[in-house]
């Protein structure tokens, strides 16, 4: 198959992020972080639409039954179908909004919403990732992180991945998809060498990891078994965010990006940053899982 990136949307976000595609609605979400925004994007027509948050968003899932769940600025939240009004489902205890923000996550299997935060101080190792349960409680999962970035997990639900941005590794964990616990943490991908940071990821179904590179112009493919790296897509941009498989074959890679802090000069050379992306391709992802809280 020959492969072509396609531009979708040029909509000039800040930092576009946290993709989902929803299956049931054939539509694919996706949110600017600092922009405030929610974007839904319909490949039937070819539309885009677009909600204001009127707070930071970090990430966006299908909600089972219908709506969408979001990890916002300062807790988790819902959005039911027709409805303008965001509903706060839960906040961690002895969370602070004003240091921190939510950045971002993604459901498993079970319907469990995972979603990490960073600080706005860029301070290190005082983040965390939680957990958000189908009963709506809010577990802390994992502390001293900077970013938290990409999850996800692998085909037969036994393993997660996950990212710490600024520390430049894929770690693994054993985990358990019933009571959703996570073990045994390790190293499956050093990034070291690619001159980015990693930032949001996808798996497909032959269990590689597809990561966005922050400041390296592509999305690549690994093999968290070997930890090395077995294909890249180009992008004309250089802060790639995010990606997700999506289409109904679940064979089209979304990919995000972001124009934060990029000045004239830059954006000149880079006019489409910001822009949501496609790629067609002969390997299929595996499915966005809905949040079932």
């Amino acid at each position: 198959m020959s492969r072509e990136l396609e531009l979708i949307a040029d909509v000039k976000s800040l930092i576009g992020e946290g993709p989902s595609w929803d299956s049931k609605n054939n539509c694919l979400y996706w949110v600017d972080i600092v922009g405030r925004k929610i974007y839904t994007y319909y490949p039937e027509t070819g539309s885009v639409h677009e909600i204001n948050t009127k707070k930071y968003v970090g990430c966006i899932v299908p909600k089972e039954g219908g709506g969408i769940a979001l990890a916002m600025q300062d807790g988790f939240y819902t959005l039911d179908n027709g409805d303008a009004v965001f509903t706060l489902l839960a906040q961690p205890p002895n969370y602070d909004p004003f240091t921190f923000r939510f950045n971002d996550g993604k459901c498993d299997e079970k319907g469990r919403f995972w979603a990490g935060t960073t600080s706005f101080f860029e301070e290190r190792n005082n983040a965390k990732l939680y957990c958000l349960g189908q009963d709506l409680s809010v577990k802390e999962t994992l502390g001293n992180i900077t970013v938290s970035n990409g999850l996800g997990w692998s085909p037969d639900n036994k393993v997660m991945y996950y990212i710490d941005s600024p520390k430049r590794e894929i770690y693994a964990f054993d985990y358990d998809l019933e009571t959703g616990s996570i073990s045994n943490r390790r190293v499956v991908i050093d990034f070291h060498g690619q001159h980015a940071n990693p930032d949001g990821m996808t798996v497909d179904e032959e269990g590689m990891l597809w990561i966005a590179h922050w400041g390296g112009h592509q999305v690549s493919r690994w093999n968290p078994q070997t930890g090395s790296k077995i294909d890249s897509i180009p992008v004309p941009v250089s802060r790639v965010t995010s990606c997700v498989f999506g289409g109904k074959d679940l064979n089209e890679l979304y990919i995000t990006t972001a124009r934060i802090g990029m000045d004239d000069d830059q954006l000149k050379e880079e006019p489409l940053a910001g822009a949501l992306f496609k790629m067609k391709l002969d390997i299929k992802g595996l499915p966005t899982h809905c949040f079932r809280g």
